[in-house]
């Protein structure tokens, strides 16, 4: 069993001067939530994910040596970088970055001796209230493990897409699940094979047909700012109630989706996934302090989407992430019926009438 330590690197064979990588990682959305952490982005449950496929961020990662000679002793030993969104200097996004390089610098010694221009972008609109820190976070630790790869060119693919899952983790928890696709298991589970807490691995059991391409339609309640940040979130589960309750209900459900995912069951598909939504949102109402993170529009689109299922019997579902945009996923051969209801009755619940349509996909891509 790979640990923590397994990703520290001996010493490397090849030396690198400059030069430049560009990934793209997708965002993913999980069916069994991850909610609630220990220490060092260690999940308390395990969670599973559909790989989105169009909602991607995009990081390009220029380097350059730092020569010594030529620069002040503090600049050779602190972190040195530039940070561009959509080509235009973001200083905010900055400290977490500079986070994410001090808790990873253990497993990327290297890091110290360059400076390093990140220039990163979204397809989708930024603050549409979609989780671009996991895509964010996923699309960066694939091109520093480029990096690595070519300081240590005997370096497997196997070990490299591990890392840099393990990488993604210790930045945004869920960027782990980001990597690959196109279902993603986070969080050690008895009976699913390779899981682990320390990385996603891709769910290794059978895929019944019915899940082959699932769309993720996401309607866009409300744009804004989220009303509490993941990382408070996460903290609100320590003395919850209800925690040890929903942690084992997390694994038990994990185990309910593995069976769904062979049998091709859409009915118990839905079950589990609303299910999960709804206990998500549940937590986070009943921790204390309490939030209510859905607005009067997401219960609008619910009960929608309920009549719907109910008197076409057209197998369609949501989940929610913690947040109020609702995610409605249903299989490919009901697209064109779903996103005709969607157009005629769930768009006017829309900020602006703007929802995206997606689907699951592979993971990260070198460009």
């Amino acid at each position: 069993m790979l640990t923590a330590k397994d990703f520290i690197p001996a010493a490397y064979s090849q030396t690198i001067e400059s030069g430049e990588y560009q990934w793209s990682a997708p965002s993913n959305i999980a069916l069994v939530k991850y909610w609630g952490k220990k220490d060092n982005q260690i999940p308390a449950n395990p969670s599973v994910s559909f790989t989105l496929n169009n909602c991607k961020t995009i990081t390009k990662l220029a380097f350059a040596k730092k020569h010594i000679a030529t620069s002040s002793k503090a600049s050779s030993e602190d972190f040195s970088f530039d940070l561009l969104f959509e080509g235009q200097p973001k200083e905010d996004f900055k400290p977490k970055i500079k986070k994410f390089l001090e808790r990873i610098e253990v497993y990327l010694p290297f890091l110290k001796e360059y400076h390093f221009t990140i220039d990163t972008q979204n397809t989708f609109p930024h603050s549409s209230g979609i989780a671009s820190s996991a895509s964010g976070m996923a699309a960066l630790a694939m091109n520093l493990m480029s990096l690595e790869k070519a300081l240590n060119p005997a370096m497997t693919d196997a070990y490299f897409y591990q890392k840099a899952s393990f990488l993604a983790r210790l930045g945004s928890g869920s960027a782990c699940r980001s990597v690959k696709g196109q279902v993603v298991v986070w969080g050690n589970q008895t009976n699913i094979a390779g899981s682990t807490d320390l990385f996603g691995v891709e769910f290794p059991n059978e895929i019944h047909a019915n899940f082959k391409n699932y769309q993720d339609t996401i309607l866009l309640v409300d744009k804004g700012e989220k009303q509490v940040s993941s990382t408070v979130g996460h903290d609100l589960m320590h003395n919850h109630p209800y925690a040890e309750r929903r942690f084992a209900q997390a694994h038990e459900n994990l185990d309910a989706l593995k069976a769904i995912f062979k049998s091709g069951d859409l009915d118990a598909f839905i079950k589990v996934v609303e299910s999960e939504a709804l206990t998500l949102h549940a937590m986070m109402m009943t921790s204390m302090p309490y939030f209510i993170l859905m607005k009067p529009n997401t219960l609008q689109i619910i009960n929608a989407l309920w009549k719907f299922r109910n008197e076409t019997k057209i197998p369609v579902c949501f989940t929610l992430d913690a947040g109020a945009n609702v995610h409605v996923l249903y299989p490919e051969n009901v697209s064109e019926k779903v996103l005709q209801f969607i157009k005629d009755e769930l768009v006017g619940y829309c900020q602006n009438g703007q929802y995206i349509c997606d689907e699951i996909g592979n993971g990260a891509i070198l460009l």
